[in-house]
């Protein structure tokens, strides 16, 4: 097996979290639509929204990664900022999911506040673990990057 190989199946797992992240959109949407049925109707936009941070955050912040460094997968710190940064939008998508099943119950509770300080904290933390592993990735030669000559 050529190493070529092995780097275009690596790429492909870009596109395949990308996929995920877009069924997962389409399933919150769905939980959402199928919550209001048994909530008597009543929507909280907490819930009608948690699906943009699956979609915006997960899967067009994935998207423009591949396009803007097709290779960064191939550096040491891509699986840290990756772990961060998908634990973030998790934890902020059940946050939201958390908060609109109070919001329909008429009630508060303080650990929404807690879901939104580690979410975008881990988002963030991901986020810039990311942005170093694409800085790193650039400052590499052509063929280390993941990109043929």
């Amino acid at each position: 097996m050529y190493t070529l190989d092995i780097h275009k199946a690596k790429r492909k797992k870009i596109l395949k979290t990308i996929l995920v992240y877009l069924i997962l959109s389409v399933f919150a949407v769905v939980v959402d639509n199928v919550y209001a049925l048994f909530g008597h109707g009543v929507r909280s936009a907490s819930m009608s929204l948690m699906f943009l941070y699956l979609l915006l955050g997960g899967a067009l912040g994935y998207f423009l990664l591949w396009l803007i460094a097709p290779g960064v997968y191939l550096n040491k710190w891509y699986r840290l900022g990756y772990n961060l940064y998908n634990s973030g939008i998790a934890t902020l998508t059940v946050g939201g999911f958390y908060k609109g099943i109070l919001d329909i119950a008429g009630t508060e509770s303080d650990y929404t506040q807690m879901f939104s300080i580690l979410g975008w904290g881990m988002t963030a933390a991901g986020f810039v673990v990311l942005i170093v592993s694409v800085m790193n990735c650039y400052s590499k030669p052509e063929q280390q990057r993941g990109k043929t000559i």
